[in-house]
């Protein structure tokens, strides 16, 4: 457990917090009045989302879900027309059951972390086949469904049943390491965070108090510079009395993220089309259409070696500079080999034709391109 009140001046970046910073004790310790005050905070201030149902009131678990699901590692301005695009096409998780996973696929090309959409689907599948179409209320069940994890199913349970349960995400877990002068480093003081989240959760109200948090970690107490005089919490915040509320929470230091590249294929038919192929299924980007490529390696291949992969034979020319692309575990570096090819052109072995398709340049908008994908496309024909 990370220690907190009371505790010598804190040595943090080669500074010594003062002895008048350590003497400002909050006026409280966080408890009861601290989640009364939040409420009212929330009832005031609350953000107007296309998902959510006024204070008191339970949420449609459907849109809870699926906020949820899009909000991972995405902000909220980029998810809302993504959202409020599904609900349109699919208004109920039946509706969205029903539909194609390559639809799915396409309706989510641009919010990254495809993965995602895949489960969503299967979620979808197994709410109508396992469920009869009713989301369950507990934790416990709801974590057993596909991409669907401790903390959704417990903002689900918590604002759309009002279940006492805890979730806890990056802006709850800052606002809580501030609150109680957590300084145990993220991520090893995820435990600590959550059990401290748990004894201030209400049996009443537990959705509009999570939310609440998630709130006044978005709007006030920010990453940096943390709005501290307007926050309805100051006089319980640890943190704020001790001084260390901007160096919270404390993170243990990332390691270098490795560089893998890679030759992308941009094969153009006489006819205005662009050669695509579908992923496998299993890995990263499963099942979403790419623009056929070597390997993703420690080192670009060889010219020689990289043509012997092309999915076309044709007189291919590197295009000067590269595409780059950053995912959540390696930086992407990728050249791009383009050529123009006759209509009756055939494609190699190798490219596994079953899984090509030719998709005119108008329609490309509407198909299932992760942005890295879309990068490389637009990088090739940048100059027509």
């Amino acid at each position: 457990m990370g220690q907190r009140f009371g505790r010598p001046a804190l040595q943090i970046d080669g500074g010594q917090v003062g002895a008048a910073a350590q003497k400002q004790l909050p006026l409280r310790p966080a408890g009861p009045d601290t989640v009364r005050a939040l409420l009212a905070w929330y009832d005031a201030e609350r953000r107007d989302l296309p998902w959510r149902y006024g204070p008191r009131k339970k949420a449609d678990p459907y849109r809870v879900w699926l906020s949820e699901i899009m909000l991972q590692q995405t902000t909220v301005k980029a998810v809302i027309p993504y959202f409020e695009k599904f609900v349109a096409r699919w208004p109920t998780v039946r509706d969205l059951a029903a539909a194609q996973e390559e639809t799915v696929l396409q309706m989510w090309a641009g919010l990254g972390y495809y993965s995602r959409a895949r489960n969503l689907k299967k979620c979808a599948d197994a709410i109508v086949r396992d469920h009869d179409g009713a989301f369950p209320s507990n934790e416990t069940a709801l974590n057993t469904l596909p991409g669907i994890g401790p903390y959704t199913a417990a903002a689900i349970a918590a604002i759309a049943f009002g279940e006492k349960a805890t979730p806890v995400d990056g802006n709850v877990e800052r606002v809580i390491a501030r609150l109680f002068d957590v300084r145990t480093p993220l991520p090893l003081a995820k435990p600590e965070i959550k059990h401290l989240a748990a004894t201030l959760t209400p049996s009443r109200r537990a959705g509009d108090f999570a939310q609440a948090m998630m709130d006044l970690g978005s709007s006030i107490c920010t990453p940096k510079r943390p709005s501290c005089l307007m926050c309805p919490l100051q006089q319980d915040c640890a943190a704020n009395a001790h001084g260390t509320a901007e160096t919270l929470p404390l993170k243990l230091p990332k390691g270098v993220r490795p560089v893998r590249k890679g030759i992308a294929f941009l094969v153009m038919r006489e006819d205005g089309s662009v050669l695509l192929r579908k992923r496998p299924e299993a890995g990263l980007l499963g099942n979403m259409l790419e623009v056929p490529s070597t390997a993703w390696a420690d080192a670009l291949p060889a010219r020689k070696e990289a043509l012997r992969a092309a999915p076309v034979s044709a007189q291919w020319w590197a295009l000067p500079g590269e595409v780059v692309h950053v995912f959540t575990h390696f930086r992407l570096e990728i050249t791009v080999y383009r050529a123009l090819v006759a209509e009756d052109a055939t494609l190699t072995l190798w490219a596994e034709p079953e899984r090509c398709r030719w998709v005119k340049r108008r329609d490309l908008h509407g198909e299932a391109l992760p942005s890295v994908m879309r990068k490389i496309i637009a990088h090739g024909l940048k100059d027509d």
